[in-house]
């Protein structure tokens, strides 16, 4: 299986799912695999650096070849340097218009991933736990229990009647104040009180 593998990063892949299988390896064996491994993958980005170093020196010799001064009259050389600040101001541009774009994704990203952790509910602090024994649980419920039925007495508010209203709330027989306010007589009394 490890034969198989030719690019360095497929090697280095490969190697890590066997050790992600259970194997019969004893633990000096796995020790020293993982330090060959380590190795290897130390050498890989030692590699990898250099590799990225000598492709961004080409590619720069490549786009901005080395200036050639030596013979240029004096317009030649205002010209170069006219040419040269134009050249500046298109690379500024669109470095300003990549430099907006990536502002925008970022703060796509940004609400994207603050709506995610509203629809999950937020963060949820971590909870210890809390070794209990039966009987203690058993006599928390039943504290609990019974403090909340005494508790549930204790807590009403005490309505105080204040006497004048006491006093006008007594209407007495209803039908008879139903009688005595119907008809004229009834608005009269209204009227005058």
């Amino acid at each position: 299986m490890i034969s198989d593998c030719n690019e360095p990063i497929i090697y280095f892949v490969c190697l890590i799912s066997l050790f992600q299988k259970k194997t019969k390896y004893s633990a000096t064996r796995r020790l020293l695999l993982k330090q060959k491994l380590l190795k290897k993958a130390g050498v890989l980005l030692v590699q990898e650096q250099s590799n990225k170093v000598t492709e961004r020196e080409s590619t720069l010799s490549e786009r901005v070849p080395p200036l050639k001064l030596s013979g240029l009259s004096v317009q030649e050389l205002q010209e170069l340097c006219k040419e040269l600040h134009r050249k500046c101001d298109t690379v500024d541009e669109a470095r300003y218009d990549i430099e907006a774009k990536v502002l925008k994704n970022e703060k796509e990203l940004a609400d994207l991933n603050a709506k995610i952790n509203e629809l999950k509910g937020g963060k949820r602090p971590n909870l210890k736990r809390v070794k209990k024994s039966a009987d203690a649980m058993l006599g928390a419920l039943t504290e609990a229990k019974l403090s909340s039925k005494s508790d549930f007495k204790s807590n009403l508010k005490t309505v105080k009647k204040d006497k004048k209203e006491e006093e006008k709330v007594d209407p007495g027989d209803w039908r008879k104040n139903v009688e005595s306010m119907s008809g004229m007589e009834g608005r009269k009394k209204l009227f005058n009180s």
